[in-house]
């Protein structure tokens, strides 16, 4: 009657991040996801030995487990995406909670080691990989303001559950053996599963509230009519079905969004991400052997990987927490830059260090680092591509990542087999890092910055614009064609668009007569005037 149907055309407003509520529950089944996908694979070691008796092979054979479970899920990421774009976040991390439970549950039936790479690593590396992704993207979408301190907690999940993974599975190889602690390990990989279930779609609520609104507002419409309220509400049924007729398919999302690398900013964020994984993991990796090599006892040099795990615990949401204050979160790239210049000149400060002080001063301020890095990765990249475009994102980046893991740790192992040097490998491991850094912040200085103080031109929007904006163009697109296929309104809405469009000319012709043109930079724009309303709109988004 007088009140609009939002689906004549009218595009429901978009659902807003609550920062809260049922976004807490979600945060924890993400610090969830993310603990298991990181510190599993490492955790996993601890039965290495007692394979290498039981299948007779060396160490490098069993350490292919690991590495297959990280390629996993660095690899298929693209892979992630596109099964998020078409099937959503929650079908798909159940599916993977059950892939990575079934994978160690059929690694402890194994026989030989192939079978275990396919089991143990194929099989629960691509199920973790199919949980990691989509958590975080559902976390993009329940967290706008508080976001960064989210992907803080969030990230922390990795070094809480190294300390905690790695004991319990030395404890249920005494008591059950490697096959009893895969199978239980299998069982925790359930969990997964749960924190899959609790990522409800923020619009489902909203979608069900409106239908009922709608329903109960036609309702009331038609009662007051006295004699004809039955005919009108046949007439709302045969209206609705009519409405499901001619409703047309609605355009098909895309797989796999190629067209963020059109986006400077993530462009440059890919290639110093690319570089900065090349040394990042290195010292970590060489670190026991380096403190062995130097004369430390073993215990005291397996504590040093501790030392870091614990700093990293509370350096993660600490910087979560600078990241979102007022006047740090427009600059947050910049601030990711110093953490991988801070990591970075650790990396090299520390690579003379000859006793265990040093290398106890060096854990301290590298797990510093290292949290601040893991804290801010995935909240630059959200900020550079926005929620609607991240899903897409973040699969590229990890396949990009992929290639740089399995070039950057071998190829530091083959250089200590060679050399017999580690200061040289730390050397080169810092560099990597600082050089990562002096790009992400020269080149974001340089292009970003400039680009913003450059006028856009009137008659063509930003090609650099923001990824909402591009959704919202297209949504307000199809909601114009599918409008111009439903049922005709009644004659009040007719009435009251035809006042309303002449009032409209009326000022624009008062505007002509004045001499007024419409700005670009106006808020208030008359579409009859021949200005592009998405000019604002790109203008304020970018």
């Amino acid at each position: 009657m007088g009140r609009p149907d939002p689906e004549e055309g009218q595009l429901p407003a978009p659902v807003k991040p609550p920062d809260g509520g049922w976004g807490w529950i979600v945060l924890l089944g993400c610090f969830v996801i993310t603990g298991f996908s990181y510190a599993f694979p490492k955790a996993v070691s601890v039965y290495f030995k007692e394979l290498m008796k039981d299948f007779h092979v060396g160490y490098s054979d069993t350490a292919w487990i690991s590495s297959i479970m990280l390629a996993m899920l660095y690899g298929t990421g693209p892979i992630c995406s596109i099964m998020v774009n078409q099937f959503g976040c929650r079908p798909v991390m159940l599916i993977g909670g059950l892939l990575a439970s079934a994978g160690m549950i059929l690694a402890s039936f194994t026989t030989n080691i192939i079978e275990l790479y396919l089991t143990a690593g194929v099989l629960t590396g691509l199920g973790m990989a199919l949980n990691f992704q989509p958590s975080l993207i559902m976390l993009g979408t329940y967290f706008d303001k508080r976001r960064p301190l989210a992907n803080g907690l969030a990230a922390a999940g990795s070094p809480v559950f190294l300390s905690s993974l790695s004991p319990l599975g030395q404890v249920l190889l005494e008591k059950f053996g490697w096959r009893g602690g895969f199978l239980i390990m299998g069982g925790l990989l359930l969990n997964c599963c749960t924190c899959g279930a609790v990522m409800r779609p923020l619009d489902m609520g909203m979608k069900r509230k409106m239908g009922k609104a709608q329903d109960k507002y036609e309702a009331k419409e038609m009662l007051p009519i006295g004699g004809k309220s039955e005919e009108g509400i046949s007439t709302t049924d045969v209206t609705k079905k009519g409405k499901k007729a001619k409703k047309k398919p609605k355009k098909g999302k895309k797989l796999l969004d190629f067209s963020i690398f059109s986006n400077r900013g993530f462009i440059i964020y890919t290639i110093s991400k690319f570089i900065l994984v090349l040394g990042l993991f290195v010292p970590p990796i060489l670190l026991v052997n380096y403190a062995k090599d130097t004369g430390v006892p073993d215990t005291e040099a397996a504590f040093l990987l501790s030392i870091i795990g614990f700093i990293d615990i509370f350096a993660r949401p600490a910087c979560g927490m600078v990241a979102g204050l007022k006047w740090v979160r427009p600059h947050v790239a910049y601030l990711f830059s110093f953490s991988m210049l801070f990591n970075g000149l650790t990396d090299i400060c520390s690579a003379r260090a000859s006793n265990y002080t040093g290398l106890v001063i060096f854990c301290v301020f590298f797990g510093i680092s290292y949290g601040m890095v893991g804290a801010l990765q995935f909240e630059v990249l959200m900020a550079i591509v926005g929620s609607q475009k991240f899903s897409s994102a973040i699969g590229l980046v990890l396949l990009i990542e992929a290639f740089a893991v399995l070039i950057g740790p071998p190829s530091a192992g083959r250089l200590v087999d060679a050399l017999k040097n580690y200061e040289v490998i730390f050397y080169l491991a810092g560099s990597e890092v600082v050089l990562s850094a002096l790009f992400l912040g020269v080149a974001s200085y340089c292009c970003l910055n400039r680009g913003k103080k450059e006028p856009l031109p009137e008659n063509n929007p930003s090609a650099g614009g923001g990824s909402d904006t591009e959704e919202a163009e297209s949504d307000v697109q199809e909601a114009e064609e599918h409008s111009s296929d439903n049922h005709q309104p009644d004659h009040s809405t007719d009435n009251a668009v035809v006042v309303a469009n002449e009032e409209a000319n009326h000022v624009a012709e008062e505007q002509r007569g004045e001499g007024g043109d419409c700005r670009a930079g106006d808020g208030e724009v008359l579409a009859r005037d021949g200005c592009n309303t998405d000019q604002t709109v790109e203008r304020d988004s970018f």
